[in-house]
Formats: structure tokens, C-alpha cells, sequence
């Protein structure tokens, strides 16, 4: 929990902070920045991390690294984040929306993954539809509108 409390801390510090900062280069990856006032870093609760990386290493090919047996961060999301374990989600008004270039084989994907899907609809500009992981987290992913 302490470990947990630490990196939100330093995040919040870190993407508060009054200069913008650029892109950089790690292993020949360009990687953005913080931003100020700009979202830095997600994170979702899991009672099982393991579950909850299989599910979007399989559903959206994320990456992993473990820092301790409740928490596990995230990257190769487009935002970096983490997982808290040992929690269990609680249902909210904030929603975590991803793109798909293909929606339909996204949505395939979710589900082999073991998602479950919660809404479908259309929208001016796109379609979505919602998921719930196997933790109980609840996402989206949209697409733009065919024209």
C-alpha cells in the first residue's frame, strides 16, 4: 500500500509540474513526455494482477512490469498506467476510452481475452462499445465513423 501511495505521489508530482517537457528516446522508441495539466498515468484495480495482465496483454498486447506483489504497471497503451492489486473495482463515472483503427476486431479480441461486452452504440463521428475486464474494471473503445 505504501508502495502503492509512493508512485502516485511522485506521478502526481511529476505531471504537475510547471514545464512541459518533450519527447525523449529510450532504446530507440520515441516516447512523449510529461505534459502540464495534460493526463499523465491511468490506474485500475484488480483483485488479481494476474488475471489482469493476461486479459490486456492477450486483448490489447500491453506490456508489464512487476514492482512488488500488488502492483504492476503498464505500457504500450498510448498512456502509461498501472494495475493496484488486491482491490476490487468499484463501478464509477470515469471512463478510461481506447481507439481501434478496427472495432470489430477489437471487440473479438476483448471477448477471447475473457471481457465481456456492456454496450454497444453509435455516436456523431464514431462508434464505441463498452467491456468489462475480468477484474470488473469497465472501458471503452471506439473507432471514427466510416465515411
Amino acid at each position: 500500500m505504501r508502495l502503492m501511495f509512493l508512485l502516485a505521489t511522485l506521478t502526481f508530482a511529476v505531471a504537475c509540474s510547471p514545464a512541459d517537457k518533450s519527447e525523449t528516446s529510450i532504446s530507440g522508441e520515441t516516447v512523449m513526455g510529461q505534459k502540464n495539466n495534460h493526463i499523465d498515468y491511468v490506474e485500475l484495480a484488480a483483485e488479481d494482477l494476474a488475471v489482469a495482465k493476461a486479459f490486456y496483454g492477450a486483448a490489447f498486447g500491453w506490456e508489464f512490469q512487476d514492482w512488488g506483489e500488488t502492483y504492476v504497471s503498464f505500457t504500450g497503451a498510448g498512456l502509461d498506467g498501472g494495475i493496484r492489486g488486491g482491490e476490487k473495482p468499484v463501478r464509477g463515472s470515469t471512463t478510461v476510452i481506447l481507439y481501434a483503427d478496427d472495432l470489430k476486431a477489437s471487440e473479438k479480441r476483448v471477448v477471447d481475452a475473457g471481457g465481456e461486452i456492456t454496450e454497444r452504440h453509435d455516436f456523431p463521428g464514431g462508434r464505441r462499445f463498452h467491456f468489462r475486464d475480468p477484474s470488473g474494471n469497465e472501458l471503452a473503445v471506439w473507432t471514427k465513423a466510416e465515411e
